[in-house]
C-alpha cells in the first residue's frame, strides 16, 4: 500500500508573512487523513509548523508518522530552520508519536476558568504601570522575552528585533494601549515595586464566542522571590479579567520552569496543549 501527501488545496499566505498549506494523507490514492503545515517568519528566520494532524482511517498503520515526515520536507522545501507541533493535552497518542520522531516538549498552554474574585493578600497594594514608568518597564519585560527567544534557538539579533515588533504590536500606545491591564505590585508604604504584571484581557474569542485573556508577563525581581509574590500577581490578574467581564485566562509555561508550573497547578491551571519542537 502506497502512502502520499496530496495538496487539498492552494498555499495561502498568513497575516504574519509566512505561508500555509493544507494536505491530505492517501492510502492507494484515496484520502485517509489531512495535516496543515506553515511556516512563520522568526526575525529572518522561518519556523514549520504542523497542526490538525489526523488520521480518520487505518489508525495504527504508520499513517501519521508518515505525514508527519512528510510534513517535515514539506517545511524544509519552504526554508524552515526548525518545526513545532502544538499537541491538545487530549491527545497521548499524538504525544507518543512526537516523542518517537524526534521532538521534545519545550512549552505548555494552560487555562482556568474564572468565577469569583480572589482576594489578595493583606499588606500589598497593585498600581497601574503609568506613562513615565513604562519605559524601564518595557525594557525588563523584553529582556526576560529576548532570553526566552534565544532559549528557542533564534540569534540574540534576531530575539532583539522580534521582541520589538511584537511589542509595537501588543502595546501600540505603551501604558495607554486599550485591552490591557499593566500593574505593579507594591507593599504598603514601599516604593519599590515586589513584581509586576501584564495581561492582554482579549487575546482571541474561544470557540463559544467568549474572550480569552493571556498572562503575557508575571516577573518577579531576583531579590523579592520565593516569598509568594508570583502567586500574589497571579491572583491580580484574575481580579482583572474578572473586573473587565473575561472569564477564561490562559498562559504560557517553559517546560524546564518547574517552579512556575508547580504555582499555575495549584492555582488550578489545567493543561491545554503542549508545544513540541525540533530543529529541521
Amino acid at each position: 500500500m502506497t502512502t502520499t501527501l496530496r495538496p487539498e488545496g492552494p498555499e495561502t499566505p498568513t497575516p504574519a508573512g509566512g505561508r500555509t498549506r493544507c494536505w491530505q494523507i492517501c492510502a492507494n490514492g484515496r484520502p485517509v487523513g489531512a495535516l496543515r503545515t506553515t511556516a512563520v517568519p522568526h526575525g529572518s528566520q522561518l519556523w514549520g509548523e504542523i497542526a490538525e494532524l489526523e488520521v480518520r482511517e487505518g489508525r495504527g498503520r504508520g499513517r501519521g508518522t508518515f505525514g508527519a515526515l512528510a510534513a517535515e520536507e514539506v517545511l524544509r522545501s519552504w526554508g524552515c530552520s526548525r518545526v513545532d507541533a502544538n499537541i491538545p493535552e487530549s491527545a497521548p497518542i499524538a504525544r507518543g508519536l512526537a516523542a518517537t520522531l524526534g521532538y521534545t516538549e519545550r512549552m505548555r498552554n494552560l487555562s482556568k476558568r474564572l468565577t469569583a474574585a480572589p482576594a489578595l493578600p493583606a499588606g500589598v497594594t497593585a498600581h497601574p504601570i503609568g506613562a513615565e514608568e513604562f519605559p524601564a518597564w518595557l525594557d525588563r519585560a523584553a529582556e526576560g522575552y529576548i532570553r526566552s527567544l534565544t532559549d528557542s534557538g533564534l540569534s540574540e539579533e534576531q530575539a532583539r528585533a522580534k521582541s520589538h515588533l511584537d511589542h509595537l504590536r501588543l502595546l501600540p500606545q505603551g501604558a495607554d494601549s486599550p485591552g490591557v491591564a499593566l500593574r505593579r505590585l507594591y507593599a504598603e508604604a514601599d516604593t519599590e515595586p515586589l513584581g509586576s504584571l501584564w495581561v492582554d484581557l482579549h487575546l482571541r474569542d474561544l470557540p463559544d464566542g467568549e474572550p480569552l485573556a493571556w498572562v503575557m508577563v508575571v516577573e518577579v525581581p531576583p531579590a523579592h522571590r520565593g516569598r509568594g509574590h508570583g502567586r500574589t500577581l497571579m491572583l491580580l490578574a484574575e481580579r482583572e479579567c474578572l473586573a473587565a467581564g473575561v472569564h477564561t485566562l490562559g498562559l504560557n509555561v517553559f517546560t524546564v520552569n518547574e517552579v512556575a508550573i508547580r504555582l499555575y497547578a495549584s492555582l488550578g491551571y489545567q493543561v491545554t496543549n503542549r508545544l513540541y519542537g525540533k530543529p529541521l
